[in-house]
């Protein structure tokens, strides 16, 4: 079920990157060692630096090798480990995207309120 969630979170994720005016995949990838500055120094409002270290403990997770599932239990072991990339990247393009929005409105606002 929870797996589930997670693939219907990643597919709400692609399904954006691909709307017209919706930033791509390219400029969210781009974004996100913006989007990490942005948070660490508080600039970036969308996203708390919980949330920022929950990814953080994602990566670590799927790149370590120590599970709570070990690989040796063959499909169960490596489907904890794809349902937390699943969950990660829907959340780092969707994030990613957001700051991408955030940013252009930032730029529209300073542009409409610089003096002439």
């Amino acid at each position: 079920m929870v797996k589930a969630a997670r693939a219907a979170q990643v597919w709400r994720t692609y399904r954006s990157v691909s709307q017209p005016g919706s930033p791509g995949l390219g400029d969210r990838l781009k974004a996100l060692p913006r989007m990490i500055g942005a948070v660490m120094h508080g600039q970036y409002p969308g996203m708390s630096k919980g949330k920022l270290a929950m990814m953080g403990m994602g990566v670590l997770y799927i790149v370590s090798p120590v599970d709570v599932i070990p690989e040796f239990f063959l499909l169960l072991g490596v489907a904890d480990d794809f349902g937390v990339f699943l969950w990660l990247m829907g959340s780092l393009l969707g994030e990613g995207g957001r700051y991408v929005d955030w940013e252009r409105e930032q730029v529209h606002r300073s542009v409409t309120v610089a003096p002439s």
